[in-house]
């Protein structure tokens, strides 16, 4: 009898362990292994039996933009963005490109070894060599080498490879910000790309000028608007332009920028911060006068990783409804201010429902500002 009480208190106590350890485990496994406070936050951390890092995110000030900004590009290599026949001087008609194996979308980087920077440079080298060249190419993140044959072209006596190639480009958009500390801008909120391929256009130079808002086409359901401006002050330029990604375009600012809304800089607000509701965002659709017009943040997409679409926002401000008919093209960049906070810009309008767009973290362009600089 003694035997079997003792073996059944055993079995109990047993399971009892048993039943501790996986609770234990449980408790373990959800407690993360790193967890993040901010510097002006008070965090009392009572998690036994693991070590985790606690990591301080800094409380970082930005100046505000709004400003109507200018970018002139130009771009690493050639793209290629088209392909065509050419008529021989013995009648026939080839495309040598695509014969290649060359793409819509490719960069050529060099011609026989020797780097190429734009059109001419292109033209100049096929017609000197005037016979089979290898070019080295990048598509997409890969490097790749073709062989190509050009042709005499019947029209001119030329030779040509049977392609279209863009070096440069320029357009309008907006300033989100500019770091006092270290004079670096951050602007649009998303890449500059090829009109022809969408292809993320790299940068081999350019700077950021001063735009002047000279008209804006509202928008309309299915009808994107635009702001329609000019640059001036060319010869002096804001700053130099140094990385094109998804997120944005980053630079060094030549001088001090400011903004006559927020005349000291704003902190940083992360997404853990960011409240639906009532919000601004800073823009510029008159002259070169930035204003501040409310809008309402309707959706937050928590994000573990980089994104263009962070927020929802729908633009409020009767007086943005009247000028431009909400988010138009142009306006991408715009600062968008919470609780005395930049928490982001404006990336994309919503092309069925101008009054609508999506914002990205600012965390995330500025994340991505440390890879350029």
């Amino acid at each position: 009898m003694n035997k079997a009480v003792v073996k059944k208190s055993c079995l109990f106590l047993l399971s009892l362990i048993a039943c501790t350890a996986l609770v234990s485990g449980a408790v373990l496994w959800q407690i993360p292994s790193e967890i993040k406070v901010f510097t002006n936050e008070t965090k009392v951390l009572s998690l036994p039996l693991k070590d985790i890092t606690v990591s301080v995110l800094p409380q970082k000030t930005l100046v505000v933009g709004g400003q109507s900004v200018g970018v002139r590009m130009d771009v690493k290599g050639v793209l290629v963005v088209g392909l065509e026949e050419i008529e021989g001087e013995d009648g026939t008609r080839v495309n040598p490109g695509l014969e290649a194996g060359l793409q819509i979308g490719d960069s050529i980087l060099t011609i026989d070894g020797d780097k190429v920077d734009n059109a001419a440079a292109v033209s100049e080298k096929i017609n000197k060599v005037r016979d089979e060249v290898k070019l080295k190419i990048k598509r997409k993140d890969k490097i790749m080498n073709v062989t190509l044959s050009p042709v005499r072209s019947a029209d001119d006596g030329r030779y040509k490879m049977g392609v279209w190639v863009r070096d440069r480009t320029a357009g309008i958009g907006t300033l989100t910000y500019y770091d006092p500390l270290n004079k670096a801008f951050g602007a649009l909120g998303h890449a500059i790309t090829d009109p022809d391929t969408s292809t993320i256009l790299p940068v081999a130079d350019g700077e950021l000028l001063n735009a002047k808002v000279e008209s804006v086409k509202q928008g309309k359901a299915g009808d994107p608007g635009e702001i329609r401006g000019i640059f001036y002050e060319a010869d002096a330029p804001l700053g130099l332009l140094k990385g094109n990604s998804s997120y944005g375009i980053f630079g060094s600012a030549y001088d001090e920028i400011s903004n006559p809304i927020y005349p000291e800089p704003l902190a940083i607000g992360y997404q853990n911060e960011i409240k639906k509701g009532p919000a601004y965002i800073l823009t510029t659709l008159d002259g070169n006068t930035v204003e501040k017009y409310s809008i309402s943040i309707e959706k937050i997409n928590h994000q573990t990783k980089p994104d263009t679409k962070s927020m929802v926002i729908r633009v409020t401000d009767k007086r943005l409804l009247e000028k431009s008919g909400g988010i138009v093209q142009g306006m991408s960049g715009s600062p968008i201010v919470q609780n005395d906070k930049i928490i982001g810009a404006v990336t994309h309008v919503f092309v069925n429902d101008p009054e609508k767009g999506y914002g990205i973290f600012i965390e995330w362009m500025l994340s991505e500002e440390n890879k350029h600089l």
